[in-house]
C-alpha cells in the first residue's frame, strides 16, 4: 500500500490581510501524480509555490515524506527541499546546449553524464543533445525542462502549467507522454493547470479549487460522477442545473420528466432540488414529444456540441451525432438518457436546513 508522501494540514497562505487559500487539507501518496484545478485566481498556484518553498505559510504546515517544510514562520529554503520544478516558460538557459542544461543541477556528480544521457534518451531527446533551446519547438523545450527537474531525482516534481504554451494536439500528446515518463520513474508529482482534459489525462486524484478553497480531492471518475458541491458538478464536464422537485430517494420530478438513477437521497419528499445533467445525459431523439430550441451549436468533427433551451428558459447542452445537423432557432426532439441522479438542494429548500454530513449530500447505492 503507498504511503503519503506530500501532507497539508490547515494549510492558508497568501497575506495577512488576504488569504489567497484557506484551511486546505490534502495528501499525495508516493508515486502518484496529483493535479490542482481550478479557474484563475482560485488559489492554485499559490498552492503550488507554497510547497515550492517559494510562499510562506500563514496557518498549518506542509509536510514531505515525514519531513515538516514549511508551517507558520518556518520556511525551508526551496533548495534543500528535493523539489523539482518545471516552469510555464520552460526557464532553459539560452547559452547551454541540451546535455548542459539537463546536467545542470548535477554537473558536480561522478555519474553526470550518464544520468544526462538516460534522461535524454527517456524523453525522446537522444539525438539533439548538441543543440540549443533556440533549435528546438516548443515541445522539445518542454522535454529538455522535464528532463533537467528529474535529474537531480527530486523527492517530489512539481509543474506549473507546463503545456499552456503548447497547441492543442501537442498539449494532448505531451500529456500523456509525460505521466508515462513519471510513472515509469515512480515520480511523484502535483501539477497545476485549469485545463480539465489535461488534469484528466496525467493525474491519479484531482483537487478543485473555488476562491481559495479546495472544495473536492478525489479520483476523476469519483469528481465526474460523485461531485461533492454545485461548483465541482458544474465545473467539471459541462454540467447544467435544471429544478425539480423530489418524489422518492430515487426520482425527481423536472420539466423534462420524471429522472431516476442509481442514487438514493435521504431529503424530504417533497423538497426542490437542483438536478445536474451533462451534454451526454441529453440524447437526440428526432420522434419525441419532448422539445427544445437550439440556440447555439459548435461542431467537434466527430459530434456536434447543441446548447438547448427548455419551454421555462432553462439551458441544457446536448452531444448529436455529427450527421444530425440543424440550426440555431430550430426546434428538436430530445430525451434523457440519465443513468445515474446527482441532485443537490435547491437554495432555501428544505433539503438545505437537514444536515446530512460535511458534505451535505449522502449518497448511497438504491435496490435495483
Amino acid at each position: 500500500m503507498s504511503q503519503p508522501l506530500l501532507n497539508l494540514r490547515d494549510l492558508s497562505c497568501g497575506y495577512p490581510e488576504h488569504k489567497v487559500v484557506q484551511n486546505l487539507h490534502l495528501h499525495l501518496n508516493a508515486g502518484d501524480i496529483g493535479c490542482l484545478l481550478g479557474p484563475s485566481g482560485c488559489g492554485k498556484t499559490t498552492t503550488l509555490r507554497a510547497i515550492a518553498g517559494f510562499e510562506p505559510v500563514l496557518e498549518g504546515e506542509i509536510q514531505l515524506a515525514d519531513e515538516v517544510i514549511s508551517r507558520a514562520g518556518f520556511t525551508l529554503a526551496p533548495e534543500k527541499r528535493r523539489i523539482g520544478m518545471v516552469f510555464q516558460d520552460y526557464a532553459l538557459f539560452p547559452h547551454l546546449s541540451v546535455a548542459e542544461n539537463v546536467a545542470f543541477g548535477i554537473r558536480q556528480q561522478t555519474n553526470c553524464q550518464r544520468i544526462t544521457n538516460e534522461l535524454l534518451d527517456l524523453v525522446k531527446l537522444g539525438q539533439l543533445s548538441k543543440r540549443y533551446p533556440h533549435e528546438l519547438s516548443g515541445g522539445q523545450q518542454q522535454r529538455v525542462a522535464l528532463a533537467r527537474a528529474l535529474a537531480p531525482e527530486p523527492r517530489l516534481l512539481l509543474l506549473d502549467e507546463p503545456f499552456s504554451n503548447l497547441d492543442g494536439e501537442l498539449r494532448r500528446r505531451l500529456s500523456h507522454e509525460v505521466r508515462d515518463i513519471l510513472k515509469a520513474r515512480g515520480i511523484s508529482a502535483i501539477l497545476v493547470t485549469h485545463d480539465q482534459e489535461e488534469a484528466f489525462a496525467v493525474s491519479d486524484h484531482v483537487g478543485v479549487f473555488n476562491q481559495g478553497k479546495l472544495e473536492q480531492w478525489d479520483t476523476p471518475f469519483n469528481l465526474y460522477h460523485e461531485p461533492l458541491t454545485p461548483f465541482v458538478a458544474s465545473f467539471i464536464g459541462q454540467g447544467y442545473f435544471i429544478r425539480g422537485q423530489l418524489l422518492s430517494p430515487e426520482a425527481v420530478q423536472t420539466e423534462l420528466g420524471l429522472i431516476s438513477g442509481n442514487r438514493a437521497y435521504i431529503w424530504p419528499t417533497g423538497s426542490a432540488v437542483d438536478v445536474l445533467l451533462r451534454p451526454d445525459d441529453i440524447v437526440y431523439a428526432p420522434d419525441s414529444e419532448l422539445k427544445a430550441l437550439i440556440v447555439g451549436k459548435t461542431f467537434l468533427g466527430a459530434a456536434t456540441l447543441y446548447r438547448l433551451q427548455l419551454a421555462t428558459g432553462s439551458q441544457l447542452e446536448s452531444l448529436f451525432p455529427s450527421h444530425a445537423d440543424h440550426r440555431p432557432g430550430e426546434h428538436v426532439g430530445i430525451r434523457v438518457a440519465a443513468d445515474h441522479l446527482v441532485v443537490f438542494p435547491a437554495p432555501g429548500s428544505i433539503a438545505t436546513q437537514v444536515n446530512l454530513g460535511d458534505s451535505g449530500v449522502r449518497r448511497y447505492s438504491s435496490a435495483s
